[in-house]
């Protein structure tokens, strides 16, 4: 299937991955043929394996161990849970391959990653922080890098992440392939892919800033006291889901995720103040299904990939636009189904402005008034009503282009 080494196909295979996605099937042919890309697409559609198994095909034609201290290629991405992500799906490529991952972020030994650095990689995935850290310690050599890629490019670039980039890209070999991919494309984007890559072909399968298209999405207008109340209606009505809530601080995350707890959810959170351990601890639960509820900041926007989401609750709207959209992306994934629910309160009305403006859609209203001026004049987001069985709007809110109700086969109940 395009091109790919009979090892990749064989690894696709075993993955049961039969059919590329449309950034896939763009993306892919390019990046064999050498060239840089630019690669826009809504999260969940698949942008770790387009740069990944070109990335892998390439490697394993060139023969050859990496020397010590040193890596072939370099992925960086911004957190370490995406870092954690790309380096799980690079290893069922290579699972049966001399290819080599290796990986490197903060909150961890960093004795421990210069002692497998020593020996040296094909594929590092690494935060930036980190990566600098080990670089001015001289545990790595970048000079013999001849694959870079940038995963979720924007989020560095918020997150003051352009810095560290400076002081990485003079230390990588030339000549090399870049590929930059991310979900939306805010103008330093573009400043960053024309100082990074060179003659770079643009793929892009949606406009930056939209959601995947089968994402619910809705909003429940209301005071900043009912938020507690409402989410544990919502997620009452269906206790088997497995369900992201979004807040947006650390300390409300925690808060909110021990008030769930003591009120019988079988709940977990992760964020800045948690270790790496706990964080995937937490992550491991919540993918297996022994925890249901899991209450996040913005540090697990892109980090997750777990089919099985059914539902992302923003509890709290975030202040930049563009993370709504990385959000609402964890569900939906893979081909599924899923809903995205906001809750705004009259001080977040202006947030919701600007997340509605960049994505050009006015997201259907489940309970409570919109605001005046906020909306005014979009079109509607994907309709579809709520898959909360029993939920039902709060007095005096009449649902606004997303009737409630269920509108799938019903879900096994069991005690939170």
């Amino acid at each position: 299937m395009l091109g790919l080494a009979p090892a990749l196909n064989e690894a696709l295979q075993r993955a049961g991955l039969s059919q590329p996605t449309p950034i896939q099937s763009r993306a892919i042919p390019l990046a064999m043929d050498g060239h840089d890309i630019l690669g826009l697409a809504q999260t969940g559609t698949g942008k770790t394996l387009a740069f990944g198994l070109p990335l892998v095909n390439h490697l394993l034609a060139t023969p050859g161990k990496p020397a010590p201290k040193t890596a072939k290629a370099l992925i960086l991405a911004p957190t370490r849970e995406l870092v954690n992500q790309i380096a799980e799906n690079l290893r069922t490529l290579t699972g049966k391959t001399r290819i080599h991952v290796s990986t490197v972020v903060g909150g961890q030994s960093i004795g421990k990653q210069i002692a497998f650095l020593s020996r040296g990689t094909d594929i590092l995935v690494a935060t930036p922080g980190r990566l600098i850290d080990l670089m001015e310690r001289r545990a790595v050599d970048l000079g013999t890098v001849r694959h870079l890629v940038l995963d979720e490019a924007d989020q560095m670039l918020d997150l003051g992440f352009i810095h560290a980039l400076r002081k990485i890209a003079p230390r990588l070999g030339t000549p090399r392939q870049t590929m930059l991919f991310s979900a939306t494309m805010p103008k330093q984007m573009e400043e960053l892919s024309a100082a990074y890559l060179t003659n770079p072909q643009r793929v892009q399968v949606a406009p930056p800033g939209k959601a995947a298209d089968k994402v619910t999405q809705s909003v429940h207008f209301l005071d900043k006291a009912a938020k507690p109340d409402r989410l544990r209606e919502i997620l009452g009505a269906d206790l088997s889901a497995l369900t992201l809530v979004f807040s947006r601080t650390k300390h409300g995350a925690e808060k909110l995720m021990t008030g769930l707890v003591a009120d019988g959810f079988n709940a977990a959170s992760i964020h800045g103040n948690k270790s790496q351990g706990q964080r995937d601890r937490a992550i491991k639960a919540f993918r297996e299904g022994s925890v249901k509820v899991l209450v996040a900041t913005d540090v697990a926007a892109r980090g997750i990939d777990i089919p099985g989401v059914a539902y992302v609750i923003n509890y709290d709207l975030p202040e930049v636009p563009d993370n709504y959209v990385h959000r609402i992306g964890r569900t939906a994934r893979a081909g599924r189904e899923g809903e995205a629910i906001a809750f705004c309160a009259p001080d977040e009305a202006d947030l919701l402005r600007q997340i509605e403006k960049l994505m050009k859609i006015e997201i259907p209203v489940a309970s409570g008034t919109r605001p005046t001026g906020v909306g005014a004049g979009r079109s509607a987001a994907r309709p579809g009503p709520s898959r909360r069985r029993g939920f039902k709007p709060a007095a005096g809110g009449k649902p606004e282009g997303a009737a409630v109700g269920k509108r799938r086969r019903p879900r096994r109940r069991k005690a939170a």
